[in-house]
């Protein structure tokens, strides 16, 4: 997911002071950053496979992913992002009230939203950095949580609240096949691809064969 505070259509937005960090920063003195696929590649556009191998190789690919979300200057990755056809994502992302979320979940399925919470849509703006330099406005309820695994196959649970909720089901919609803009109207959708046409992404892509 794209960094909504690095564009201009954000530009009277105040981003809040990070106060608390939840997670640790990873160290990737090892690992690599992959080029970004974009929208139209397959493997962007169906189910991934779940992860059943929690293994060195399964490291690396998330130790690659952080590497490749930090190049884009993103929030959040999904594994098909960089045209891996597993169902992973990591996240380095800040809540709406300073809270800095850094972590990754395997296999992740949204939980239904609790009967005891109140249903609150958020407005906000979203990007993708498999629809690059592109934003467009997308009510999504302003709490989320997901459950999954860790790397070593250990089961989480990660909620969030605001702008990291929108990374939570963003990210975890990539791995069913959907992007942002598939829940977009006609009208909007035709915009955000206009915008990805006109535009120039400041990182690696894949381009579609």
């Amino acid at each position: 997911m794209a960094d909504q505070h690095n564009h201009e259509h954000d530009h009277e937005h105040e981003e809040p002071q990070v106060t608390e960090v939840i997670g640790e920063v990873p160290d990737l003195s090892k690992a690599e950053a992959r080029p970004i696929t974009v929208v139209g590649n397959p493997v962007l556009h169906r189910e991934c496979k779940d992860v059943t191998a929690f293994d060195a190789e399964l490291s690396a690919l998330i130790d690659d992913m952080f590497a490749s979300m930090y190049a884009a200057e993103g929030v959040g990755l999904a594994a098909n992002q960089i045209g891996v056809d597993l169902k992973v994502f990591v996240y380095d992302c800040p809540d709406d009230e300073g809270v800095r979320h850094i972590g990754h979940v395997v296999n992740p399925v949204l939980e239904e939203w609790p009967a005891d919470r109140k249903r609150v849509l958020d407005d906000g703006q979203e990007g993708c950095l498999s629809v690059p330099t592109a934003y467009a406005e997308l009510p999504r309820p302003g709490y989320a949580a997901v459950r999954g695994q860790d790397k070593d196959g250990n089961p989480v649970r990660v909620d969030g609240t605001g702008f990291f909720a929108r990374c939570l089901q963003h990210e975890t919609d990539h791995l069913y096949g959907f992007l942002y803009i598939d829940k977009l109207s006609k009208r909007d959708r035709k915009d955000a691809l206009k915008q990805m046409a006109e535009g120039t992404p400041r990182y690696a892509t894949v381009p579609n064969s």
